[in-house]
């Protein structure tokens, strides 16, 4: 891929910026600026170099969102004139991946930049039309996805500790099933581990799971797949934390327990890089302990250490532990799938 870098001349050239800044906003502010902070330093790249900036995102799901509160909060970064365009969503062309809509797109611009790796894995206009239309390249923090993801996959260093939790099974277990094979532990938390827990013949009682009919035989098998021994469990009003076999009918599996924890902290002193995607509990009902305190161990430690997934990225920013790991991924689906795949359909609309 060409980066921006490679541009000859900037000066008087309009340059049309896919961006994401799909951030989480309520009461028309953004909670969580992550996102928007990860792609300034090719934003005011290409304005130092003379260039208009002109920014597409998408925001929300069926393209109703204005983008006024992501204007707000970008004018705390950006000193300079910027156009960010409303909502692409808003026009049927760019999720149906329409090229003549991708075509009337690029008249507005000179050169297109792709600095948006967390929508990089969705085929559409503004990811893969407009390549097609435009000279095209790669911003600053999409080569920094790709340079710091791809350590996971191309000659990791070892022990390499993949961690993975959250809810999303079917996006997960290619992940696992790779992982298992490239990685020396794989430990999974969250409501993934309810599944695997549950195909062992453990009790579960009323926790998250997805019932569709996966075959992990060949997984629970494997010597590297490690599971919660104990958990946190809500058991009526009460939080209480017990062994995986001692789980009722009426319970609610919310976090992993103290001899997890303890066993996750040998693992994560010993390994060399350390992959993370996904809590280990369900935070927002009680259940965030162990992520809280693993994630300031992994954050300490002397392993190279990769962190990403929405919903984790969000606690590293409260925690305000953002700069304390090698490298904080802005991805979430395109994430999973660029560590399953090696590659995204926004990725080889560049080469």
């Amino acid at each position: 891929m060409r980066n921006i870098k490679q541009i000859k001349n900037l000066k008087g050239k309009r340059v049309l910026v896919r961006v994401d800044f799909n951030v989480p906003i309520k009461n028309e502010k953004v909670l969580d600026d992550f996102k928007i902070r990860k792609t300034l330093p090719t934003i005011k790249f290409l304005q130092k170099k003379g260039a208009e900036v002109i920014l597409i995102s998408h925001l929300g799901k069926d393209g109703t969102e204005s983008m006024k509160p992501v204007a707000d909060c970008l004018k705390k970064y950006i000193k300079k004139n910027v156009i960010l365009l409303d909502n692409i969503r808003k026009f049927s062309g760019e999720m149906e991946n329409d090229l003549n809509f991708a075509k009337k797109l690029s008249k507005i611009g000179d050169v297109y930049v792709n600095d948006a790796f967390a929508s990089s894995h969705r085929a559409h206009a503004s990811i893969v039309g407009l390549p097609k239309f435009l000279p095209s390249y790669a911003g600053f923090q999409l080569e920094r996805e790709i340079k710091n993801l791809s350590k996971v996959f191309k000659k990791p260093k070892h022990p390499l500790l993949f961690i993975l939790g959250g809810a999303k099974f079917s996006t997960k277990i290619p992940l696992i099933q790779k992982y298992l094979k490239l990685a020396d532990y794989v430990f999974v938390g969250g409501a993934l581990a309810s599944n695997l827990l549950k195909a062992k013949g453990y009790e579960i009682g009323k926790s998250l799971v997805n019932n569709s009919n996966y075959n992990l035989k060949s997984i629970l098998k494997d010597k590297k797949l490690i599971l919660p021994e104990d958990v946190v469990v809500k058991s009526g009003n009460k939080l209480i934390t017990k062994k995986i076999q001692k789980v009722k009918k009426d319970e609610i599996i919310l976090d992993i327990g103290f001899k997890s924890v303890k066993n996750l902290m040998q693992l994560i002193k010993k390994s060399k890089l350390i992959f993370w995607n996904g809590p280990l509990g369900k935070y927002e009902d009680g259940g965030g302990r162990a992520t809280k305190k693993l994630l300031k161990l992994v954050s300490g430690s002397k392993a190279e250490s990769i962190i990403g997934g929405g919903d984790i990225v969000s606690l590293v920013s409260k925690m305000k532990l953002e700069n304390k790991f090698t490298f904080v991924s802005t991805g979430g689906g395109s994430m999973l799938e660029y560590l399953a795949k090696g590659t995204l359909p926004g990725i080889k609309a560049l080469e």
